[in-house]
């Protein structure tokens, strides 16, 4: 049995492995908008629909609704990542329940989807009403 560490040290070490895990979380939205065609198709249009906000000069709290479901549509996507490469890891072969696996995580992003873009007509499309119709 040896002598236990100095806790300074295992703090250190905690910390390292802390500041580590956002190094792995970073890499892990890097390799979904590096390899992700449907990732990279929501960035742009979050982009889009944030310049359209600063234009329109969105209210803190409409910024905030918009912002949250960028996210989750973003967040389903990866999601629909992380399952794909479990079932193909899991069951290489066509299977008919890896299939259902694969369908229902897209279908979650697509759900998503329509509800960003629900959400961003309801948030958006005063703003523009009213720019049109000056």
């Amino acid at each position: 049995m040896g002598k236990p560490s100095p806790p300074q040290e295992t703090e250190c070490s905690e910390f390292a492995k802390f500041v580590a895990s956002f190094g792995y979380a970073f890499q892990g939205l890097w390799y979904a908008l590096r390899t992700q065609r449907n990732m990279r198709v929501h960035l742009v249009v979050a982009i889009v629909v944030i310049i359209a906000g600063l234009l329109l000069r969105l209210s803190t709290l409409e910024f905030a609704l918009l912002a949250i479901v960028i996210a989750v549509v973003m967040v389903a996507e990866m999601f629909n990542t992380v399952c794909e490469a479990c079932v193909d890891l899991a069951q290489p072969e066509y299977h008919p329940l890896a299939r259902i696996a694969k369908d229902v995580a897209a279908g979650a992003v697509l759900l998503s989807a329509i509800l960003a873009v629900i959400v961003g007509l309801l948030v958006l499309g005063p703003h523009l009403w009213m720019l049109i119709h000056r």
